[in-house]
């Protein structure tokens, strides 16, 4: 059985109490709200923190207002059943409502927040594993180690980005709120993110995600797949998020984001702009997935072969389209 090692639990109150005692402890501390990722990391010694700062008791920091009119806003801390089962997300969003709803397991989803998934780890087959059998092969640059095991000869982490949520946030332009020792700021979500496994985002220490916005709803339609190889439980080794606004039968804006094919949301915007002015037909959706081909680039770092993974995102692209498009 793999144990928890010590700790001790901080409960702040308020957000400018979390971000205090996250500047208090530094880079010991690590904030906590559902920690269906970070305890089982925990476990593994991929992390190793000596202070939580949990972030659960914080008033006001789950919910949803707002809406579809002017734009929604989301708690970081509003657990992905609940955001996965609002009726304005539900209607107006549904991209988010499922992705939200195809993270891990129900039991999971209610304790899951939205924030902790946007903010996940990156994943790997050769991190996610037991402290003793990252030591029998030497560890790996992520945590231990000194070389990258996916790519020996590169001088950075391939980890991959694991969240469902990410992607479909980018897609639909949302953008993020984040409090720390030099106030608030707010930035578009694909600034959240940085292509590394290791430093895969660009939050300072100390600050906490506390808000995720989306922008007003105005004609978009959203949708999105994900690839894993049991239809429930497992993170995705792939996923395709769509977000279109129509203008009748003709597309106006558009975005194609991919999932779990880099250590961030990796966009296919060539493929988006072959959209723009143009009704979805079947012979437009090929030349899209053709195009959204191109920029998915998996590597042999987690479930199935990353052959299998490219190929399947023409697939899953043209699907997410046809859905779109009623076909």
């Amino acid at each position: 059985m793999m144990r928890l090692p010590p700790f001790t639990y901080l409960a702040p109150v308020s957000v400018g109490d979390a971000v205090k005692l996250m500047a208090d402890h530094g880079p010991e501390a690590m904030l906590v709200a559902g920690g269906t990722d970070l305890y089982p990391n925990m476990k593994r010694r991929q992390f190793e923190p000596s202070v939580l700062v949990g972030l659960r008791g914080i008033r006001d920091f789950a919910g949803v207002s707002g809406s579809a009119k002017a734009g929604v806003s989301i708690g970081a801390g509003t657990t992905l059943t609940a955001v996965s089962s609002h009726p304005e997300i539900a209607r107006h969003y549904p991209g988010l409502a499922t992705a939200a709803g195809l993270v891990s397991s129900p039991q999971l989803r209610n304790v899951g927040t939205l924030g902790g998934n946007v903010c996940v780890d990156t994943r790997c087959n050769y991190y996610n594993q037991s402290y003793e059998w990252r030591k029998a092969v030497n560890f790996c640059m992520k945590k231990d180690g000194e070389i990258c095991l996916v790519a020996p000869g590169s001088s950075r982490c391939w980890a991959v980005s694991s969240s469902d949520t990410a992607p479909m946030l980018w897609s639909l332009g949302a953008t993020v709120k984040l409090a720390g020792p030099k106030g608030e700021r707010v930035v578009p979500i694909s600034a959240l993110y940085r292509d590394d496994g290791i430093e895969y985002l660009s939050k300072q220490p100390g600050e906490v995600l506390t808000t995720i916005v989306l922008p007003p709803a105005d004609g978009w339609r959203s949708t999105y797949l994900k690839l894993r190889r049991r239809g429930s439980f497992d993170f995705p080794i792939l996923g395709v998020a769509v977000a279109l606004r129509m203008d009748g039968d003709t597309v106006r804006e558009a975005a194609i984001t991919l999932g779990a094919v880099a250590s961030q949301p990796r966009p296919a915007p060539a493929a988006a702009a072959l959209l723009i002015g143009r009704r979805l037909t079947p012979e437009l959706i090929d030349r899209v997935a053709d195009a959204a081909f191109k920029p998915s680039k998996p590597l042999d770092n987690t479930d199935l072969t990353h052959p299998y993974r490219k190929k399947m995102t023409r697939v899953f692209v043209a699907r997410a389209l046809r859905r779109l498009a009623g076909l």
